[in-house]
Parts: structure tokens; C-alpha cells; sequence
């Protein structure tokens, strides 16, 4: 576990963002990778043995990804889960198409079905503090996330069932309730390698029996 804990964000965001990273995002940015560099490295190195810095795993980015069925028969839910996914992550999201045709489901090739972003750098960094410190605690009945969830290659997925947990989200204005899948890529080699390195950053994961 971390040494010592990142404090909560004292901030909140209003309105739509553009896509230069503001005082703020770089703000946090620089917050996180001196956390990273203090902390996170040195547990790293003497928890696995490396023998350079170069070794020790990093986070590349966060995908967040929305699907919206419902935007087969009206384009005006997709609209709604592109403008909240912009308000959670502080960029324009982009639109998921359907691959292929299927008959059975009306569904057409090129057809929107949902929307997706990629964090890197400060906006990322920016919500993975958020995410950890303000989201999280926010999920009813919340007692951490599964260990369960990385994929075997150091990456880790978090499903979430409802949009409003996130406080850029105003609850009396939410149409419909949307799920989302959060990826978190890291250049780790093993997933014991990519746990440690949230858990070193505070992410909250279940405790094991």
C-alpha cells in the first residue's frame, strides 16, 4: 500500500472543456507523476527487485467506454450519453459504430451504438484522482472493486452501472441511466505488476479474505 494518501480534490467542474489542458489538469498531472516518482517507484522497486527505474510500470492511459442500445431507435440517448461522458472526462467523446449488419436486431453497418474516450497524460491522471478519492466512495454500498477484473496483460477493467456517481453529473437532468466500462492500461508485464501499482496509487481494491 502507498506510504502516504493523496488528498481529495478541494475542486469541481462546470460546464463543458475544450480540449487544451487546463491550470488545473496540468496541475494534477504534475501532483500524480511526483506521487508516482516519491512513492509509487521506490515500493515498486523494492516490492519486485528492479534493478533501474526504467523498469518499474507505469499507467498509459484510460478508456472509457459507454454503449447505448437504446440509440438504435433514438439518436437523442446517444446525444445524452456523449454530453455526460464529456462532463465526466473533460473531452469529446467519439462515436461507436456497429461493424456489421444484423438483421435480427435492425441493426446496420456504420449505425451509432454508444461512445468512447482515451485519457492520457494530465486528463487521465486528473481521473484516476477523481476517481479514487471523490467516484468511488460515491457507489452504493461500496466495499471496493474485484481483483478479479485484469485481462492477464497488466491491464485492469472496472464496469460501472450508473453514470450519476459522478459528481459533474446533475442527477435531476439524467434522461436515463447508463453503465460504462473503465479501462486502465498500464506497461506492466504481469497482472501481480499492474495490481501493485494501483494499489500503490490508492486504488481501492477489495480486501481479501
Amino acid at each position: 500500500m502507498a506510504k502516504q494518501v493523496i488528498k481529495k480534490l478541494d475542486f469541481k467542474f462546470e460546464g463543458k472543456r475544450e480540449a487544451a489542458p487546463t491550470s488545473t489538469t496540468e496541475g494534477l498531472e504534475a501532483r500524480l507523476h511526483g506521487f508516482y516518482k516519491e512513492t509509487v517507484v521506490p515500493a515498486m522497486m523494492k516490492k519486485f527487485n528492479y534493478s533501474s527505474v526504467m523498469q518499474v510500470p507505469k499507467l498509459n492511459k484510460i478508456t472509457i467506454n459507454v454503449g447505448v442500445g437504446l440509440a438504435v431507435s433514438d439518436s437523442k440517448h446517444l446525444q445524452s450519453a456523449i454530453n455526460e461522458l464529456e462532463l465526466i472526462s473533460g473531452q469529446r467523446p467519439y462515436v461507436t459504430r456497429a461493424k456489421k449488419s444484423i438483421a435480427n436486431f435492425k441493426l446496420r453497418a456504420g449505425q451509432p451504438l454508444g461512445c468512447f474516450v482515451t485519457l492520457r497524460r494530465a486528463r487521465m491522471y486528473e481521473f484516476l484522482d477523481r476517481f479514487i478519492n471523490v467516484t468511488s466512495p460515491r457507489i452504493r454500498d461500496f466495499r471496493g472493486f474485484s481483483d478479479k477484473s485484469f485481462d492477464g496483460r497488466g491491464n485492469y477493467n472496472v464496469g460501472i452501472k450508473e453514470q450519476i456517481i459522478f459528481l459533474e453529473i446533475d442527477v435531476d437532468k439524467v434522461a436515463r441511466i447508463n453503465g460504462m466500462d473503465i479501462n486502465f492500461v498500464t506497461s506492466a508485464r504481469t497482472d501481480e505488476e499492474a495490481h501493485a501499482l494501483l494499489t500503490e496509487f490508492g486504488f481501492p481494491f477489495r480486501k481479501r479474505d
